[in-house]
């Protein structure tokens, strides 16, 4: 077994709770968003964003609207709907909760050793 294809697992997982996360600063484009989750090493391509882009916003999550830009065609900036903030909301609360319960077993683990 490798340890990258458990990795990769690990971040598919939390991926569309970054999105969510991104989007709730305000207006974003797709290829800022992009940007941000490689330079947090979210290993993520255009491939991977727009299906889950187009999954969250047929859940109601996420809205856009399109601007215009001077640099060539209109551009979609995503924003999230009132559903998608309380769903963004519950994420945060299971990422504590994870986040504590992980550390607790990695905790207990070493205590043992000890």
């Amino acid at each position: 077994m490798k340890v990258e294809n458990t990795q990769v697992q690990m971040r598919k997982g939390i991926l569309e709770f970054c999105i969510l996360e991104i989007i709730s600063r305000g207006e974003v484009y797709a290829s800022d968003m992009l940007e941000e989750l490689t330079a947090a090493k979210m290993i993520v391509v255009e491939g991977t964003l727009y299906p889950l882009l187009t999954r969250l916003k047929n859940a109601s999550l996420l809205d856009y609207n399109w601007v215009e830009s001077s640099s060539g065609p209109p551009r979609k900036y995503y924003t999230l709907t009132e559903t998608g903030r309380a769903f963004l909301e519950q994420l945060r609360e299971t990422w504590r909760e994870l986040v504590a319960s992980t550390e607790h077993i990695i905790h207990n683990k070493q205590t043992k050793e000890s």
